[in-house]
Parts: structure tokens; C-alpha cells; sequence
């Protein structure tokens, strides 16, 4: 039976907006840790449960994510093992102290896994280190090898820096997947199958189209495509022998998309809301021969989107649809289906009910039952006898009777708009002139739901009441709604937040006094605009690694990135043009850093490449200078997004003990010895953070070098570490004379295949005047005349043209760069300034380089006397690299760059030996 749970949490967001959403939003990773609880600030009344423990709310969970075998004699299930989340199996008839483990990652916990068709294997994606380099493994559950104690995991897509995507598990044939696999091109991937028993892979299809997704047919045949189209829409495609036919499409703003062939192989059941007279997403049958579309289903109370949709493996008939309104709606299509829904609902009263995974034949079921206090229980179902057994529950030691009930709410924004949200009240104390946290959620492009939520159930029984808004651009209440958050960044969707804790204070719920916010990405945008534009609403505020600089954030995302460059474009404001990028500028916080009077924690990942570490720093000082409260936590190790457990609880024992001192809500004091010492390590002296002077780009000259280059070839060594691998890679550089020029052509060989840069620069001046990449699909040709860059960038054949002001000459930029900041006049205290060409955002930077002393390098023949370099970014980006250079040889000897593009990978390059 297809879908987890029928009752389920999942809003669908098709199409061009759906490409974008996964770019940029985060999950706040959940914690691992052991807490021992310490004082508590005293409550606010004498009938507030006691304090629980953070462990209970984010530490792993004792049993999840359970699955029965497709022959229902076994259960599957996650649970730690040696410290981390691991797959175990065990006996449907045996108790889960029976199971053992069947796969043993002890670096990062499984997330996701399934049975195989057959019951033969678990299968499971895991990636390395946080990179989302997601690979597929299969591990046979019955293997006992000797000598060991889990069996061994086979890497079915075996490949560093590819991300596999799973577009099929076909019934015809247990022993294939067909996966996606973007190793020839980053952007696009490839269609494989895969045999599971061997990992035997077999290439179907290259992707030179753009194709964002593969459909099969019942039968396994592949059917029909998906296609991102340049202009940012929408396009469902017929796959034919002769190639692709389009079949139908929806534009930028709208959603459409294929869910699964109909029992009669030749329709298939579509979820759409393309026309100007439809608002809400509906379910219809197309013909992709015929072109004929006939309606299935929209809301029947007319007031929110598609759901899910749910069908029966065993028939491929239509089950039930579900709406996700202020609670979630079932309608069921299948008479016995409902019978048992309505049976398991008498059964377990005031649960939500999903149907998990099931038999080959849908006779055993996994059923889980969930509420706002109910993190989830595990029943076996067997739908002939009707026998109901509780299996395991979510979180066991979690109190259920201290956690508080979550109800929906509306209220008016600031131009009456109806805002959807949801209210957590803390339990035991009377709802009067609370502390109040505004919790947004991240995307901006989702949504929160009813149900059981750890971070408003953790607010809660701190004493506070948690308001989490759906602000207009949040998906699930049709078209209008999303799209009236268009361009409104700051703005409208900023006042959907205020009029929230206003109407909090309006029903006497919030003292108007004690309100802060929090939130994560977006929601961490939205931390930092609600103190930037609104300084007198909120008394504490936690910006989890938001952004604050809107066309830093727009500039992270790659020219030929196309499909969603144009949704971003077009939901928040494009900055080519001149009136986008005033609003941009008006919608960044960080352009009103210096209005922001509320006490502020800060929480940055060192590395992240869209919100820049000087942009947090920029906030910080703003605060500080001003002498209002600020606190600041970096992660040298993290990005945009904290991925190691200990970084994130000790982010949130900071978090909860802030709030509690401007709020007034309770807080949990004491961790382990790790989590203190962590802490201690991110946490930043505010008296430390200097802001880096912005260079007027117009002043900046090009340097004059103290020698030439001078022909010949250098191999080098290099290796990059990137989410816990280390990847080597080598490098031939050869400079040749060209007239009055010199040519340097750099070859990259790494496993994915060879990348060459061939720059050239005038003689004796060292200036760039052309750059000429050629990498996989990509391939570009730029000329740098006077102040002008042209050129075009081409990307599997679609040219764009390139044509940007520069302002002056550029230096020290592609290959042969660090050999030209090797022949600069070198010296301790040595400092200059100088242009590079960013291509793939198109935008010039501006680099700092420093000689900050001598050091001794060693190789081959010794220690060296070399000078010690730093660049880095002189206008506000992450960039920074140490080069270190002979004294005396002037040769380049090592270099160890940051590449924020790369989530902060290291890259580190030494000549061969």
C-alpha cells in the first residue's frame, strides 16, 4: 500500500517552486546527548509540570521508524547502536530486546530505509558527514558473517561527491531500483537501474534536458518525465521512443506534477492548480495520449490543497485522499479501508491514525497513532481478525501527561488577510500575560502542522506560550495564498508575524512585555527582521544561521541553476534590475542592523556560504557598539546548519537559558562534561568581533608585481576534505609564452573526471585578459577588456551571453593566481588589494591579501624559510586561503583554501614530489 501514513504530515509542493524549496530550507538537526537536569527558574504557578529534561525532547529516540517485511515474519526498526541510530531487525513474534542490528554507521545516524520488494534486503540512504551526498546501500538482514556483528552494508552507488535520487522500486522485478545519479553533471542526474543483488548499473537515460524526475507505469516501463524549463516552468513530458513529447505544463507560480499511472496503465493521476480559476491543488486523471483530463477530486469543504493521496500496491486502486486543513481530513474511496479507520478511531480515541507500511497482501498493517502529546504509538493491525497489538511507543520516557495541547488559531494581518497558526499553551498555569515565543517555520515554502511538535512542547514547558503562524507564502492553502507572499519578504509576510504576537496581547494570552521570536533559516530571516523593522515588539530573539542580507542570498545560487534562479526570482525580488535590487536592499535586516535594540543570540556556522560569518558579525557589533545585549555562538566546523550533535545541544542550552533571562521562562541548567566544553569552545567574546571596513571597489587599484612568471610545468598534490572524506585529486599547472602574454592552462583530474582553466595575462603586468573553463557540460570563455567582462557560458549546449562591468583591471584570478601573488613584492606587512571575477554569479570580488609573517614549510629537501599569506574576502564573503611562498625561490610551496561554495570544504594543494 503506497504512503507511510495515511494521516500524515507531508504538503506536497509541486513543480518549479518544489525544485527551489529544498535549497534553502532547514530542519534544525535534532540533538543527541545526556542531560542531568539542574535548577529551574521558579514557575509561574503552582500547577506547571516539573522541568523535563532536553534529552527526553531531542535525545535519540528508543525505537522508530518501524517497518513489517513484505512476508510480515519480520519488523524492522531504527534504534541506536553504539551511540548512533542504526537499522535493526527482529522476529515479528519476538519482543524488540530480541533484535539485532544490521547496519552499524557510528559517524551519522540512518534516517531513511525500506524493504526490497522481495523482503531480501533493507535498503537505506545515508550520506558522508552532512555533505547531502546522499548514497544508496542494501544490506541482506539474514547475513551472519563470522566475525563480525552486524553484517556488511553494499554501496549500490559508490561514488564521492554524487548525490543518488531514487525515482523507482518497479514490482515486475524485486532486484531493480532505477536511480538518479549526477556524476557527469552536478545539476542534472542521470537515469540508471540498478541491480540490487550484484549493484550491477546499467545507464538509461542522460539527462541533457533538464529532467527534474522519471515516472514508470505499473509495469516498470518508463512513461513519462519531468522537465525544468528555462523560464522557470513546469513541463510533464511523454516519453516516446523517438524522445519527448510535452504533454502538459504549469507556469512558475502554479504546481503540477504526475503521482502514479492509473490500474489501467494508461492514464495516470495528476495534482494540479494550473488556470487562473483554480486557486487549491486537485487531483485528476490524464490521458498522455490523448491530452484528455478529467477531474478527480479537489477539497470538498473547498479550503486547502491536495494532501496525500494514497493507492493499494496489492490492487492499484485508489485508497483515499487526505487534506491537511487546521487538522488533518480523510476521505476514504475503499468501503473496508474506512471500516477499519473508523474501527482503529474507536480504538484509539483522540489519535490521529496512519496506516505504515504493510504485507505483501495488506493483511498486517503498522499503524501509528499520534497527538499534540502523543509523539507516536506503534500498533500491529491484522485486518482480517481485527487484532490490535502496541508494539513500541516514540520517546517512551517522555512524561505525556506534562505536555500541553496545540490548537489552531486564526487571526487578521496588517491588510486582513486570515493568518492560520497554531497555539501551545504551557500546561498548569492560567493563559493571562504569558511569555511568549513567535516560533516562524523555515522555507519559506512549507508549513507547520497539528500534531506533536518537540520544539513548542520543549517552549511550553519552559513557560511559554509557542505561536506558529503559517505566514502567507506558506504552502497547503492554495495558490493565492502562497503567491501573496511574493516580493513581500520583510514586508507583508513580516506584518503576517506581528499581527501574531499582537493578537497574543490582544486576548491577554502574552505580556506584551515578554514576547521574543525564533526560527531557523527563513524563520531565522525572519528573527532579524522582526528586531530590525519592528525594535519595540520583541524582548529576546534567537537567529538560528538566518540570512540577513537578501542578495548575498540570491548570489549564492549558480547561473545555470536556472529553474530555481527563476523562482527565487520571481517569489523575492530579482537584484539585476535596478528596482529589485532596492527592495532587497530595503527587505535585508542587516541594512538596518543599527535599529535593532532587542537582545539578540546569534547562532552562525563559520563556513556557510549563503549567510556570510561577516554579516552575523556585522549584527553582533551593531548591538554591542550600542550597548544593547547580544550573545554569539560560531561553529568553525558547521555551514548553514549545525550538523554534529554536540554543536547543536549546546546551541540549545545557550538558546533556552537566553530566553529564559529576558523572558522569564524557566531553563534547564547542567550538561555532559562534552557539551560544556563545546559551548565554551562557540561561544564568542563579543569584544573580539571586528567588522571588516567596506572598500570602496572604485578606489581599488591593481598591484604591481616584482618579478614575472616564467614558463614551465608544475605538477601538484591536492586532496579536499569535504563531510568527513578526504578526496585526492592532482593538479598540472603549465605557463607558456604567447606573444606578449603569458598562457597558463591548469588541469584538475579528480574522480568525476578532468576540469582545465586556461587563463591568460599580460606580461610583466600580470593582468587577466581572458579565462577559458571547460568542466563536464560547462564550458566558458570570458575576455576582461578595460572594465568590462564578455562572454558566454555554456551549459549542456545552452549558451547564455556574459557581460558585466568590472571596474578595473582583475589580478591573481584563475590559473597561474597563486603564482601571481607569489611575484608580488613580498614582505612581512605586506598588504594589498585586488579584483576577481566571481563567473558563476558574475560579480566581481574584492580580495585581501596580508603577509602575517615567515614560517618554516617542509618538503622534499628540507624545512624552507617561506612567507605565510592570507586572502580572504574584503567584501564581506567567506572566502580565505593561506598560501605560503619561498623567501628566496619565490615559488609557491603550499596552500590551504575555504570554499564556502562547497559548504566549507578544505582544500589543500602541495607540489608533487
Amino acid at each position: 500500500m503506497k504512503k507511510p501514513c495515511l494521516g500524515g504530515k507531508r504538503q506536497a509542493i509541486l513543480g518549479s517552486l518544489g525544485r527551489a524549496v529544498g535549497l534553502f530550507t532547514l530542519s534544525i538537526l535534532i540533538l543527541v546527548g545526556a542531560f542531568t537536569p539542574g535548577a529551574a527558574r521558579p514557575s509561574r504557578g503552582d500547577g506547571q509540570p516539573a522541568l523535563i529534561d532536553r534529552e527526553l525532547f531531542f535525545g535519540d529516540p528508543e525505537i522508530t521508524g518501524g517497518q513489517i517485511s513484505p512476508d510480515g515474519k519480520f519488523i524492522a526498526f531504527i534504534k541506536p547502536y553504539k551511540g548512533t541510530r542504526n537499522v535493526w531487525v527482529k522476529r515479528t513474534s519476538e519482543p524488540f530486546n530480541a533484535a539485532r542490528a544490521i547496519t552499524n554507521d557510528t559517524a551519522r545516524p540512518i534516517r531513511v530505509y525500506f524493504w526490497s520488494r522481495d523482503g531480501k534486503y533493507i535498503l537505506f540512504a545515508q550520506d558522508k558527514g552532512g555533505d547531502e551526498n546522499f548514497n544508496v546501500y542494501a544490506v541482506d538482514p539474514a547475513a551472519t558473517p563470522a566475525g563480525q556483528e552486524v553484517p556488511t552494508a553494499r554501496n549500490l552507488t559508490d561514488l564521492k561527491g554524487v548525490r543518488a535520487e531514487l525515482f523507482a522500486v518497479p514490482k515486475v522485478d524485486p532486484d531493480i531500483l532505477y536511480v538518479g545519479i549526477n556524476d557527469r553533471d552536478k545539476a542534472w542526474h542521470d537515469l540508471y537501474k540498478v541491480k540490487i543483488s550484484t549493484g550491477e548499473r546499467t545507464l538509461l537515460r542522460k539527462n541533457t534536458d533538464r529532467i527534474t524526475g522519471w515516472v514508470f507505469d505499473q509495469k516498470g516501463q518508463l512513461r513519462l518525465a519531468t522537465r525544468a524549463a528555462d523560464n522557470g516552468d513546469t513541463e510533464i513530458l511523454r516519453v516516446d521512443d523517438e524522445g519527448f513529447k510535452k504533454i502538459y505544463s504549469c507556469n512558475v507560480f502554479e504546481s503540477c506534477g504526475p503521482d502514479r499511472f492509473h490500474k489501467d496503465g494508461r492514464r495516470f493521476y495528476m495534482e494540479t492548480n494550473k488556470g487562473d480559476a483554480t486557486d487549491l491543488i486537485r487531483l485528476v486523471l490524464f490521458d498522455p495520449q490523448t491530452g484528455k483530463e478529467e477531474a478527480v477530486e479537489s477539497d470538498p469543504a473547498g479550503r486547502v490543497d491536495l494532501g496525500d493521496v494514497t493507492f493499494s500496491d496489492l490492487t492499484d486502486e485508489l485508497i483515499s485522499t487526505t487534506y491537511e486543513d487546521d487538522r488533518t481530513r480523510v476521505y476514504w474511496k475503499n468501503k473496508a479501508f474506512e471500516a477499519d479507520y473508523d474501527l482503529l478511531k474507536k480504538r484509539l480515541p483522540g489519535k490521529e491514525i496512519g496506516f505504515g507500511s504493510s504485507t505483501r497482501d495488506e493483511q498486517l498493517f503498522l499503524i501509528i497513532a499520534s497527538s499534540d502529546t502523543e509523539p507516536g504509538e506503534t500498533y500491529l493491525f491484522d485486518q482480517q481478525t481485527k487484532k490490535l497489538e502496541l508494539q513500541y511507543r516514540i520517546r517512551e520516557k517522555l512524561p505525556r501527561e506534562s505536555l500541553a495541547a496545540m490548537k489552531s488559531v486564526r487571526y487578521k494581518s496588517s491588510d486582513g488577510l486570515e493568518i492560520p497558526a497554531y497555539l501551545t499553551l504551557p500546561k498548569g498555569v492560567s493563559a493571562k500575560n504569558l511569555p511568549a515565543i513567535v516560533f516562524p517555520h523555515g522555507g519559506p515554502w512549507g508549513r507547520d502542522s497539528w500534531g506533536y511538535n518537540g520544539y513548542a512542547q520543549f517552549l511550553a514547558n519552559r513557560g511559554y506560550a509557542v505561536l506558529q503562524p503559517n505566514f502567507r507564502s506558506s504552502t497547503g492553502y492554495g495558490k493565492k495564498f502562497l503567491n501573496a507572499g511574493n516580493l513581500e519578504w520583510g514586508q507583508k509576510m513580516q506584518d503576517d508575524l506581528t499581527w501574531g504576537a499582537k493578537y497574543l496581547v490582544a486576548e491577554g494570552i502574552a505580556d506584551s512585555k515578554h514576547i521574543g521570536i525564533m526560527g531557523g533559516s527563513y524563520g531565522g530571516y525572519a528573527t532579524l527582521a522582526g528586531v530590525a523593522f519592528t525594535p519595540d515588539l520583541y524582548a529576546g530573539a534567537v537567529d538560528i544561521v538566518g540570512p540577513s542580507n537578501l542578495i548575498t542570498l540570491l548570489d549564492s545560487i549558480p547561473p545555470y541553476w536556472e529553474a530555481g534562479r527563476k523562482v527565487f526570482m520571481k517569489r523575492m525580488g530579482d537584484p539585476s534590475t535596478p528596482e529589485g535590487r532596492v527592495q532587497l536592499e530595503r527587505q535585508s535586516p542587516l541594512n538596518s542592523a543599527n535599529k535593532i535594540k532587542t537582545p539578540l543570540l546569534v547562532v552562525q556556522g563559520a563556513n556557510d556560504p549563503r549567510v556570510n560569518k561577516a554579516e552575523a558579525d556585522q549584527i553582533v557589533v551593531a548591538l554591542r557598539d550600542r550597548g544593547f545585549p547580544v550573545e554569539y555562538i560560531v561553529a568553525p566546523d558547521e555551514g548553514h546548519g549545525f550538523a554534529r550533535p554536540v554543536n547543536n545541544m549546546a546551541m540549545f542550552a545557550a538558546a533556552e537559558k537566553f530566553l529564559a533571562k529576558h523572558l522569564g521562562g524557566r531553563y534547564q541548567e547542567g550538561a555532559t562534561p562534552e557539551v560544556s566544553a563545546r559551548l565554551n569552545e562557540i561561544t564568542v567574546d563579543i569584544k573580539t568581533v571586528k567588522v571588516m571596513r567596506k572598500i570602496d571597489s572604485s578606489a581599488v587599484g591593481t598591484p604591481k608585481p616584482a618579478t614575472d612568471l616564467k614558463a614551465g610545468t608544475t605538477n601538484y598534490e591536492a586532496k579536499l576534505e569535504i563531510g568527513g572524506q578526504s578526496i585526492p585529486l592532482s593538479i598540472t599547472s603549465t605557463i607558456t609564452e604567447d606573444g606578449g602574454s603569458w598562457s597558463i592552462l591548469e588541469t584538475l583530474k579528480t574522480p568525476q573526471g578532468d576540469a582545465t582553466d586556461a587563463t591568460h595575462v599580460d606580461k610583466g603586468s600580470l593582468v587577466v585578459t581572458r579565462r577559458e573553463i571547460k568542466q563536464g557540460p560547462l564550458s566558458v570563455d570570458v575576455e576582461f577588456k578595460v572594465d568590462k567582462a564578455t562572454g558566454t557560458m555554456t551549459m549542456n549546449g545552452k549558451s547564455k551571453p556574459i557581460a558585466q562591468e568590472i571596474g578595473g583591471a582583475l589580478y591573481a584570478d584563475g590559473a597561474g593566481a597563486y603564482e601571481a601573488m607569489a611575484a608580488l613584492p613580498l614582505a612581512e606587512g605586506y598588504a594589498t588589494t585586488f579584483r576577481n571575477f566571481d563567473i558563476q554569479k558574475q560579480k566581481i570580488k574584492l580580495m585581501q591579501l596580508k603577509v602575517v609573517g615567515t614560517e618554516k614549510v617542509s618538503g622534499p629537501a628540507g624545512a624552507i624559510d617561506a612567507f605565510k599569506i592570507e586572502v580572504s574576502s574584503a567584501d564581506g564573503g567567506a572566502d580565505k586561503s593561506t598560501v605560503w611562498v619561498g623567501r628566496d625561490s619565490r615559488k609557491v610551496l603550499k596552500v590551504s583554501a575555504i570554499l564556502p561554495e562547497m559548504g566549507g570544504a578544505v582544500l589543500t594543494i602541495e607540489p608533487g614530489h
